[in-house]
């Protein structure tokens, strides 16, 4: 049976509602997921040199990291692990206010949550590509190949786990949103947005295998979704905070 309108009164987990609330809407304004196509849509906001042929391959990105080694790890997603991040701390007061009614099915969104932000921290290759650009080895012939096959597995260990984390990460705000909608804590409103913009962005797995021309059309959809979404999470968290613990 459903407890409505009850979240845990803890002191801890107001100071907690508190920080995921900040971390909400810094995720929402700030630090967004996928800014490195925002980057390259705006040509490095008039500020950063982003080139006319994105990267692909693998001498390519090792190039671009040695000439301009902020943009190159921006284009590598490396901004991705602050908005998982950001998103993880969300999440974690989202879960404590809804884990005393629905215990069992926070804990599975929480779950896919903490591994799929886990994923992105390890699989991201950003670091590592940098690291290799500056090594010498990229540029000595005797060691170039052994740097460029480096290079692919790494870009390869990335793709893979991104799309991972991210398969993750979406299949918890959707299952927490459904939760939001159950639990009468969290507003309609923010628990069917949270729904279709989690739903929507998912459609990129199907649309990834089936209709590969189509990829960027769900999270396009769905961005302005999520980030109302952040808005009115972090909204409620901080009057939870305000309400129970101040």
């Amino acid at each position: 049976m459903i407890t409505p309108n009850r979240a845990i009164k803890n002191p801890i987990w107001g100071l907690i509602y508190r920080i995921g609330a900040v971390a909400g809407l810094v995720a929402a304004i700030g630090i967004r997921r996928n800014m490195s196509a925002e980057f390259t849509a705006f040509n490095g906001f008039g500020v950063f040199a982003i080139p006319e042929t994105l990267p692909v391959q693998a001498a390519e990105w090792l190039t671009l990291l040695q000439n301009n080694p902020f943009v190159g790890l921006v284009l590598l997603d490396v901004l991705n692990l602050v908005e998982y991040a950001l998103v993880g701390l969300m999440f974690a007061a989202v879960f404590g206010s809804l884990q005393h009614s629905l215990h069992k099915a926070s804990l599975l969104a929480g779950t896919c949550a903490a591994a799929g932000i886990i994923t992105a921290f390890v699989s991201n290759q950003a670091f590592a590509m940098l690291s290799l650009s500056r090594s010498g080895m990229f540029v000595i012939g005797d060691t170039r190949s052994a740097s460029l096959a480096t290079a692919e597995t790494l870009l390869a260990r990335q793709s893979i786990g991104a799309a991972i984390a991210l398969f993750l990460v979406l299949l918890a705000g959707l299952i927490f949103s459904v939760l939001m909608l159950r639990s009468g804590i969290f507003s309609k409103t923010a628990a069917v947005i949270g729904i279709l913009a989690n739903a929507i962005n998912l459609l990129y797995f199907p649309a990834l295998l089936f209709t590969p021309a189509w990829i960027a059309v769900p999270p396009v959809i769905a961005a302005p979704l999520r980030i109302t979404w952040y808005v009115l999470v972090a909204i409620k968290l901080f009057s939870l905070a305000k309400t129970d613990f101040s």
